[in-house]
């Protein structure tokens, strides 16, 4: 049996203090024990699966190879110490539930959030990164209200890039902070079909991008929100400054896509459906803009084909995986 990473620290909310014991190197058991309705929080699922995906099937952590989860279990044990000596410090609580979230422990890092919101009811950031965490675990319109008052809250706020938690090659932040608030609220309204209002939301992303990164993470979503309603026309106008040699440090594949869109790329190039190895995290990513190219090329049957190779991954925390998990629901309904 495939081995589960449960998480590693034994976690106890007891009047607004974690308390944290370690025990086991290879696989510890988590549990959160509190009374949290005072802060608005659920009492946290003690299943070992993360989430159910919109097909019914139990969403598990996928497995890390042993030097990343090292790294990621020592950092974490680094926020987890941080926290406890500040644990009134917002950015303490952040990051706290970003290492929580990096291991893929979304239920726990949500109610970290939910404890920091309790202290900042105002915090944009917190809102910022509760909302994408609804996101993964696929609680759409709790993602849309929490990154609804990201947007609210941080309004006034002047642009601030945002800290990565696992940086690119260069180890230099490509998103600000008012970019991803808008970028993820996009993406849900998008997995809702709510796409006047992700069109909306990407234009906003496209407005404040300044850099290529951002630029073509959003134009590649608006470029597909606008296939789905139909609006040819506005999703071509959107691939003229698109150009083959771009500052991409890290969106790389979704600079493919939009080259592919272009005509500059083929689908093949970008994914091979008869790969036998196991898929990677970017084959999420180009899996779904191809198999969405061939539907809206009109060959269905082979769109729907490579969404379901998709699901075989144990990359499901993938927006790609998310999106394609999205079109077999609709069309499990719609059969």
């Amino acid at each position: 049996m495939k081995q589960r990473i449960i998480g590693f620290a034994l976690i106890l909310v007891l009047g607004g203090c974690i308390q944290i014991e370690n025990t086991n190197d290879t696989q510890v058991k988590k549990s959160i024990v509190s009374d949290v309705s005072n802060v608005g929080a659920e009492v946290v699922d003690e299943s070992e699966h993360e989430a159910v995906s919109l097909l019914g099937v139990k969403l598990f952590p996928p497995e890390l190879p042993q030097k990343v989860l090292d790294k990621r279990k020592k950092e974490l044990e680094e926020a987890e110490a941080n926290f406890n000596n500040n644990p009134d410090s917002l950015e303490s609580i952040i990051w706290y539930g970003r290492r929580l979230a990096y291991l893929y422990q979304y239920k726990y890092a949500i109610q970290i959030f939910t404890l920091g919101l309790s202290k900042f009811p105002e915090s944009y950031k917190l809102y910022r990164h509760r909302g994408h965490r609804y996101l993964t675990i696929r609680q759409f319109d709790k993602a849309i209200q929490d990154l609804e008052k990201a947007v609210f809250y941080s309004r006034t706020a002047p642009v601030e890039m945002e800290e990565d938690g696992l940086p690119n090659r260069r180890n230099i932040p490509r998103n600000s902070i008012q970019y991803n608030i808008w970028y993820h609220l996009g993406l849900a309204y998008y997995m809702k079909g709510n796409y006047d209002k992700s069109v909306s939301a990407y234009k906003k992303c496209i407005a404040i991008s300044d850099n290529d990164d951002m630029l073509v993470a959003a134009t590649d979503w608006l470029y597909m929100t606008y296939r789905k309603t139909g609006n040819l026309a506005a999703a071509e106008s959107l691939l003229e400054p698109i150009k083959s040699r771009m500052n991409v440090i890290e969106n790389y594949a979704y600079h493919n896509r939009l080259l592919m869109y272009k005509g500059i790329k083929r689908p093949e190039q970008l994914f091979n459906p008869n790969k036998s190895q196991k898929m990677a995290i970017d084959d999420m990513t180009m899996g779904y803009g191809v198999g969405n190219w061939y539907y809206y090329n009109g060959d269905a049957e082979k769109a729907k084909a490579i969404f379901g190779q998709m699901m075989d991954s144990p990359y499901w925390q993938a927006f790609g995986f998310m999106a394609a998990e999205v079109e077999l629901s609709n069309l499990k309904v719609g059969s």
